[in-house]
């Protein structure tokens, strides 16, 4: 097997390139060596790991690092499928520096010689984008009242119509497969713009959306180097292990399975699980959430368990969950990102992709429980290029604002207020309703001309608002904070977890699961969490495969490239680095406070757990909540800091 990694320089601001050589050993996937190259040129990097193109399913994610624009720090972020076709480029990363003088497409070809093609294009944004505002491209997608008539086509504008382009424009002088990514108008406007990718076949983008959101790496592609869409491919047959019979026998011994027995068990939850007769994230996990239901921009940690089990009994079982079952499941509408692979988590209704955290955050915490009207709402954030869990959490905090009378509706250029009433609450018409004020919404976030200005985040907006004698609106935005304006949305679940104070959050880089934990044994297991994540992205391995690629990657570079201890020991290495930038900042909202108090309480109540050191938290919110707070976060951040400290 190659033995070294071949990194490919690109200057956006000349269009000079050069390939650079890293040793296996001393760096092993996109993301240990993508934060040495960031550390020392602010570069965007895109690659693949040591396994890209091999047997082993899932290995194929195009993985993304750099300092984000919205984070403030490192981060990773990844696509599914994207690093198949990217293998055949015979290189394993490319790295971006300086920026293009105009907003360009950066095509990458390898034919049948060393050289790799390189060339920056620039493109007419405004043009291509053809961005009809977020409540057109509704109804051209036959949603909210609209029809599929002569304005159909609106629903490919923004990332769709720049990825489109992009294959169009450079798709003839690629003999074997390519693909493309894109940005949307979020990423000019915004710091939480995503990257979009879908795999291609006949020439043409498929529905199956892939998305490297989280991050607003999309932004800084955009707005740092000028780059508005990549289109890549080859033709290099390189040495991808193929070796089926040796990888059998590393399953056998670990798990007495072979390797496609093993993974198929591991990718029940994300195909069709029995036990609840649904499949992919939204089945699963909004069959079994009940009582840990988050609705209205979080407000339902307040209400009573009874009040959160009929909200899910009525709105999500009976309505949402239901379309869901009927129209994806029950036609068995799923494909796979673009690689071969026994999960097929891609749950499908025509163009519409379904999974739980974009339909939860541009769901039902924004008070939308339908699935035609959180098309409506997903199809425009996609096509606009936003990381949809973040604009999930802006739209919900907003119209929370709108709905306690804390903004009013020509403050941000809307002329609605939300319906948030649960009682009586009509799953259709609210919703869509509610969908129509999120599309009013995401249109004056892109337009930025009602004071609306979410270029450098929502807490930098909140402050200034704050400053000129308004209310104090960041107290109902659910965020991690970082740095200064560094800011997350946190992942949609009702735990602890999702608002640690970890060196990236946002993925799953971090323990998410519901039970307790104190916070000093919290903070300890989200530390050994983000090593496992940081193992699977290193090798570019697609996390829902974690069930044996958290164990196994280990023992396969062991295996083919002698290196297991090493491998083992980067990966602890890069942990401590990525954690010695840790910005984290106390929880600046009083609704994280809530959240928290909230979920202690539950865990006793509810759940039954008479641990005495849950007690004594509770005891200790009771007393005085902002004291606890404090004391939780901290003792969060000393189980993080000695469990990352420096290893060498």
């Amino acid at each position: 097997m190659e033995t070294t990694q071949k990194a490919l320089f690109v200057d956006a601001s000349t269009g000079f390139y050069r390939v650079r050589r890293y040793k296996v050993g001393d760096y092993f996937g996109p993301v240990d060596l993508g934060l040495h190259i960031s550390g020392r040129t602010q570069s965007l990097n895109f690659g693949v790991g040591l396994f890209a193109g091999s047997i082993l399913p899932g290995s194929n994610r195009l993985v993304f690092t750099g300092f984000s624009p919205c984070w403030r720090s490192f981060y990773v972020s990844s696509m599914g499928g994207a690093g198949l076709v990217f293998d055949n480029l015979g290189i394993n990363l490319v790295s971006l520096v300086g920026k293009a003088a105009l907003p360009s497409v950066l095509y990458l070809n390898r034919l049948h010689g060393e050289e790799i093609e390189v060339e920056i294009q620039p493109v007419d944004l405004r043009a291509v984008w053809a961005w009809p505002g977020a409540a057109a491209l509704a109804r051209g997608a036959g949603l909210l009242g609209g029809d599929r008539g002569p304005g159909a086509g609106a629903s490919r504008a923004g990332a769709y119509a720049l990825m489109d382009y992009a294959l169009e424009r450079f798709g003839a002088r690629f003999e074997g497969e390519h693909r493309a990514f894109a940005v949307g108008p979020a990423a000019a406007s915004t710091d939480f713009g995503g990257i979009l990718s879908a795999p291609v076949k006949d020439g043409r983008a498929t529905d199956v959306d892939t998305w490297a959101g989280r991050g607003g790496l999309g932004s800084k592609m955009l707005q740092e180097h000028g780059i508005a869409a990549v289109v890549y491919g080859g033709t290099v047959v390189d040495e991808d292990f193929r070796d089926r019979k040796v990888a059998d026998e590393w399953f056998e011994a670990k798990y007495k399975q072979k390797l496609a027995v093993k993974d198929f068990e591991a990718t029940t939850k994300y195909r069709f699980d029995p036990k609840f007769e649904t499949g992919g994230t939204l089945g699963v996990n909004y069959a079994q959430v009940g009582g840990r239901l988050l609705a209205f921009n979080y407000r339902t940690v307040s209400w009573s368990e009874a009040e959160r089990l009929a909200l899910h009994e009525r709105l999500i079982l009976g309505h949402y969950l239901k379309q869901f079952n009927e129209e994806t499941i029950a036609e068995k509408s799923q494909a796979t990102c673009g690689e071969p692979c026994s999960a097929v988590c891609k749950k499908l209704r025509g163009e519409f992709k379904k999974d739980y955290e974009p339909y939860q955050a541009l769901g039902p915490l924004c008070g939308v429980f339908d699935q035609r009207a959180a098309e409506a709402l997903n199809r425009a954030s996609d096509a606009a290029g936003f990381d949809a869990i973040s604009l999930g959490g802006v739209l919900a905090w907003l119209m929370d604002c709108l709905d306690s009378g804390e903004l009013k509706p020509e403050e941000l250029g809307v002329a609605q207020l939300p319906r948030w009433e649960a009682e009586g609450f009509e799953p259709v018409s609210d919703s869509a309703h509610n969908a129509a004020l999120g599309l009013a919404l995401v249109d004056s976030i892109l337009a930025r001309e009602t004071g609306l200005d979410l270029s450098e985040g929502p807490r930098k907006w909140g402050r200034a608002l704050r400053r000129k004698g308004g209310a104090r609106v960041l107290d109902r935005l659910v965020y991690a904070a970082n740095g200064r304006r560094g800011w997350m949305v946190p992942n949609q679940y009702w735990t602890p977890g999702v608002l640690a104070p970890m060196a990236i959050m946002g993925k799953y880089y971090m323990h998410y699961g519901p039970e307790f934990l104190p916070p000093r044994e919290l903070g300890r297991a989200c530390a050994e969490r983000l090593k496992k994540e940081l193992g699977m992205d290193d090798a570019g391995l697609c996390r829902f495969h974690r069930a044996w690629g958290e164990e196994m990657m280990g023992e396969a570079i062991g295996s083919v490239y002698g290196l297991k201890e090493a491998y083992l020991a980067a990966l602890s290495v890069a942990s401590s680095r990525i954690n010695s930038r840790n910005s984290a900042v106390y929880w600046e909202s009083s609704r994280n406070v809530e959240f928290l108090r909230s979920y202690l309480a539950r865990r006793r109540e509810v759940e039954g757990d008479a641990s005495p050191e849950l007690a004594r938290w509770i005891a200790d919110f009771e007393s005085d909540p902002a004291e606890a707070a404090l004391s939780f976060w901290f003792e969060m951040r000393k189980g993080i800091d000695e469990s990352l400290r420096d290893f060498l």
